[in-house]
């Protein structure tokens, strides 16, 4: 084959063994540009929300491609942030070689940015993405905090080990599987809405296992403008299989009257504790004299005897009263269909503030997660306690939980094999109503699941 040798080879004497060499070694430029397509680029998610002073941020996925060319020769950047303030074109960082490659962001403030991700291929050919990102602002134990993304309104964790933990939300009915050692959306969903037959969310607020057996309550009480929903009077099990990121569950019975059961129980005890009144048209839940189970553990040595913990009513119904624990004295019967049976009820001293949540390790050491009964903006005082779990026995308080952060202390996930001194407990908040990225929105009414979320948190005990 002939090769025509431009004027300018024959002068430097590389004839056409020159222009084959050229052509081979990509330094004719414009034939070599001439032969690349333009750049893919795809990204694992659309939206993406992170957090400043955060650890353990989530990252996406980026996935990059250029016919005729080796991926590896491609490089990703960050071209535009529409909120600098927000995160710098400087403050994304992209790891990884070929085709694949990782994205992670460094926040600076409160707020939100589009970013705009640009693949850069040979031939200078490009191609871009934009991520929507939203950060939230920095909180108190950043280094040991993590983001629960996918929904704001966690209710109750589970620990089902590795590291692990199974979350309801009391905005839906579905539990979400979260590898807690970092931020990020859950690894697994199950949607039970159908196999508890609710059209509406059954207010899941607390949970416990026992075995390969969780144990759920509903709230009980009415919704916030003192209706009753049907849906709320709900207590179910879930069967587990498999622990950490392989865990597996099945929904397995369910029972709608321990409400009613409740309230009869109450009445025939000469109405002590009003539940009658809290549950009737009109009475809102979380006020003093309300209705509203928020915790859910068993007894010391039983697996048949569980405590339910009310955020309210306080015991008397007043500012400064005790908290109240109901003892279902044949829980595993209950679910199945049995109704339920009550044994003497426990009132703890915990300063004024009723039960968010209650805890236990395999030696009966209790932690209570203490909070105000109101429905207020998250602002009052919240605190862990050590219990006994012996009725009379006056639980100590271990720990007082920050409270200028956004979101609520609402669940213990696990207490260590030792309630002492110095032991690590990892406690989940509630952010639904906080308004994270500062536009005015609750989470909970965020459009995007990604950037809906709660945090998880270790503690040190005091």
């Amino acid at each position: 084959m002939r090769v025509p040798v431009p004027p300018s080879l024959r002068r430097t004497g590389l004839g056409a063994a020159g222009a084959l060499l050229l052509a081979a070694t990509g330094l004719n430029g414009s034939a070599q540009a001439a032969s690349y397509g333009t750049p893919t680029i795809s990204l694992s998610a659309a939206y993406l929300s992170g957090a400043v002073g955060a650890s353990a941020d989530p990252t996406v996925a980026v996935t990059v491609s250029q016919s005729g060319a080796d991926p590896s020769a491609l490089t990703v950047d960050v071209s535009k942030s529409s909120k600098t303030s927000v995160v710098g074109t400087g403050d994304v960082s992209v790891t990884g070689t070929g085709g694949s490659r990782t994205l992670a962001v460094t926040a600076h403030a409160r707020g939100y940015t589009d970013l705009t991700v640009r693949v850069n291929g040979l031939g200078g050919k490009t191609a871009t993405k934009t991520l929507h990102y939203a950060a939230s602002p920095a909180v108190q134990y950043s280094a040991d905090a993590r983001y629960l993304t996918g929904a704001s309104d966690a209710s109750a964790a589970v620990d089902v080990g590795g590291g692990y933990l199974l979350v309801a939300n009391d905005e839906d009915n579905t539990l979400r599987l979260y590898n807690g050692s970092v931020s990020g959306a859950p690894v697994k969903t199950w949607d039970l809405s159908g196999k508890l037959g609710a059209d509406k969310e059954a207010d899941i607020e607390g949970g416990t296992r026992v075995g390969d057996t969780v144990y759920w309550t509903g709230s009980l009480g009415n919704n916030k403008d003192g209706a009753y929903k049907a849906d709320r009077n709900t207590v179910f099990t879930t069967k587990l299989s498999g622990s950490g990121a392989t865990t597996s569950l099945t929904f397995t019975s369910a029972y709608h009257k321990l409400r009613d059961d409740l309230v009869a129980w109450d009445k025939s005890h000469d109405d002590r504790y009003g539940f009658a009144a809290a549950t009737a048209k009109g009475k809102v839940p979380k006020s003093v004299d309300g209705f509203n189970v928020e915790g859910l553990e068993f007894a010391p040595g039983s697996a048949t005897t569980a405590y339910l913990g009310f955020r309210a009513p306080l015991t008397p119904a007043v500012t400064g009263g005790k908290a109240l624990l109901v003892p279902v004295t044949n829980l595993d019967k209950v679910v199945t269909g049995t109704k339920a049976a009550f044994g003497t009820p426990v009132e703890l001293d915990l300063g004024g503030l009723s039960v968010r949540d209650i805890r236990k390790n395999a030696a009966d050491e209790y932690l209570i997660l203490a909070g105000s009964w109101a429905a207020d903006d998250n602002s009052d005082p919240y605190a862990l306690y050590r219990w006994d779990g012996v009725p009379g026995h006056a639980p100590v308080k271990a720990l007082d939980l920050p409270t200028t952060d956004a979101g609520g202390w609402e669940s213990v996930v696990s207490v260590p094999a030792s309630a002492s001194a110095g032991a690590r407990v990892q406690l989940v908040t509630d952010d639904g109503d906080a308004d994270l990225y500062g536009d005015g929105t609750q989470a909970k009414d965020l459009d995007h699941p990604e950037w809906q979320k709660s945090r998880s948190t270790w503690f040190t005990l005091g």
